[in-house]
């Protein structure tokens, strides 16, 4: 389905809901919206109370029903934006299986982000990384640096972080084998604020280990996040992997 997020142009949901893990997760958008969705009727959101428990939609994977089999003009897909492909629920099968229909879908740019990176490495060895791939980690504080290094270790073609949203400085940052760092701000009820100092902190490391770069905004709840924008020092930055 078509989206407002900046860095991708569709968003493809094979499986629904998800716990929360760490602190990013406090203000989950996606669980937010869940909740209205479940309101609404919604028949893939009507899982457990609020429409946020894991849900896998087998039916997706389908070669007549499977949207990025559907679209055929190429486009960048973020793939479970209301989910996390690797929860310990959903089955190595069932991944493998969302895996065979990127590759059936090899025209199009599939992003893939999760905050569980342990399992993530775990099931390197079993997944095919396609070269249209594009696999990230989310870390919103320093204490989820090591989501990077695991991330590091797998044989994704294209690797990403998501710092977002960045709830304090993460100090220095080994991008080795990084292709694209996307920060960003919080926003919706209750966001937590951001300070200039941290995302300067990451575009310098990004400039200065050549690793592409792009803000995403500085958040905020309401009609202050549009208010507040994008721009960083003067520009807005929307690099995308080099390769």
């Amino acid at each position: 389905m078509a989206t407002d997020i900046e860095w991708t142009d569709e968003t493809w949901n094979p499986t629904t809901g998800c716990d929360k893990i760490s602190p990013g997760c406090k203000n989950c958008y996606a669980a937010r919206m869940s909740k209205r969705l479940k309101a609404m009727g919604q028949p893939k959101y009507q899982n457990g109370d609020n429409g946020f428990e894991l849900t896998l939609h087998p039916d997706m994977l389908k070669k007549d029903i499977a949207l990025p089999l559907r679209w055929k003009k190429p486009r960048k897909i973020f793939v479970n934006s209301m989910s996390d492909l690797f929860h310990k629920d959903v089955p190595t099968k069932f991944i493998v299986d969302v895996m065979y229909v990127m590759l059936t879908a090899h025209w199009h740019k599939f992003q893939i982000l999760t905050k569980r990176s342990e399992r993530l490495l775990k099931l390197n060895n079993e997944i095919i990384w396609w070269d249209n791939v594009w696999v990230g980690v989310s870390v919103e504080n320093k204490d989820y640096k090591f989501r990077i290094d695991h991330l590091r270790q797998t044989d994704a073609r294209i690797k990403f972080l998501s710092l977002e949203p960045l709830l304090g400085p993460l100090g220095e940052l080994d991008l080795t084998s990084i292709d694209w760092v996307i920060a960003g701000g919080e926003s919706g009820p209750g966001c937590r604020p951001i300070e200039a100092d941290w995302v300067r902190e990451i575009r310098d490391q990004c400039v200065e280990q050549n690793v592409s770069f792009f803000f995403k905004q500085w958040g905020g709840s309401g009609k202050q996040k549009k208010k507040n924008g994008r721009s960083l020092d003067g520009r807005t930055w929307e690099q995308f992997p080099l390769r």
